[in-house]
């Protein structure tokens, strides 16, 4: 008698939108691994300084939002000194845009791999945000040293219990990067002049949220009910959630972090959905 074949594993093109393949990505994390430890190789192996790199940056970046915007513009920074204030807002902003213009190029960057082995292609877009965790966590401490290094100084800042919404944070910028980036990647398979647009508009994104200025400045400009308009950017509530916990400057705003979290939780939604649709026929367009 003929035995039947038991295959382990069957891949199919046909699969729900909705397949967010979490048992897959679970049994192929060694891949994942694997991908976080290339993404962080490659970004530095032909450079001089190195990860150094992650302190140099936003060193430099802080340096030139105090001369530019704190000294020749006047931008008050609430009492607080001025590269520790542009840090504090760095340090999170970073670690979003590097998710987002990560994930944004998944398909285009690995078509060949795609093109030639099976995996789940949402190890990709994850390895980038997972990885990038360490690059934010390296800037963290840089924050951390600049705190300690003014509050040994005598400046008075009120760090509270709130700086333990650290993590929360993590995962609503992840979920903001990643679900916006898989959004982005899907259609820039079709529309190429996405990719020019992301740099410009990340850009202008940056400045519609509270890293340059203190939220207080706008607050100072609109009239009290008009105040919310200034956390319709998801991304300005998280950072200044940040701001409070480790400064006791800027606004804690449940309102403003459940808005983001709804915001976090649409985008994956429909990143995925969209990012599983493109993934069928991709390789015909990219």
């Amino acid at each position: 008698m003929e035995e039947t074949q038991k295959w382990t594993e069957n891949i199919s093109a046909k699969h729900s939108l909705l397949d967010f393949k979490l048992k897959e990505i679970w049994d192929y994390r060694d891949l994942l691994v694997l991908m976080v430890r290339r993404n962080f190789v490659a970004n530095y192996k032909q450079t001089i300084l190195g990860p150094l790199w992650f302190f140099i940056n936003p060193i430099i970046t802080s340096l030139m939002f105090t001369v530019v915007f704190g000294g020749i513009a006047g931008i008050k920074t609430d009492g607080i000194p001025g590269i520790l204030f542009y840090l504090s807002g760095l340090t999170l902003w970073n670690y979003f845009q590097d998710c987002l213009t990560g994930t944004s190029s998944v398909f285009r960057d690995n078509a060949s791999i795609f093109g030639k082995v099976y995996f789940p292609r949402l190890i990709m877009p994850l390895s980038i945000v997972i990885g990038n965790l360490l690059k934010f966590l390296i800037q963290f401490i840089l924050f951390l040293i600049f705190l300690f290094y003014y509050i040994f100084k005598g400046i008075h800042l009120q760090t509270n219990i709130y700086a333990i919404l650290l993590p929360i944070l993590l995962v609503l910028m992840a979920g903001i990067g990643l679900g916006l980036g898989m959004i982005i990647s899907s259609m820039t398979t079709k529309y190429r002049d996405l990719s020019y647009l992301l740099s410009f508009g990340v850009s202008l994104l940056m400045y519609a949220t509270p890293i340059i200025y203190p939220i207080s400045m706008i607050y100072n400009k609109l009239p009290e009910n008009f105040h919310w308009l200034a956390m319709i950017n998801p991304i300005s509530p998280i950072i200044e959630a940040f701001k409070y916990g480790f400064l006791g400057e800027g606004v804690l705003s449940w309102g403003g972090l459940l808005y983001s979290t709804l915001f976090a939780f649409f985008s994956i939604f429909f990143g995925i959905i969209i990012f599983n649709k493109v993934e069928r026929s991709f390789m015909d367009t990219v």
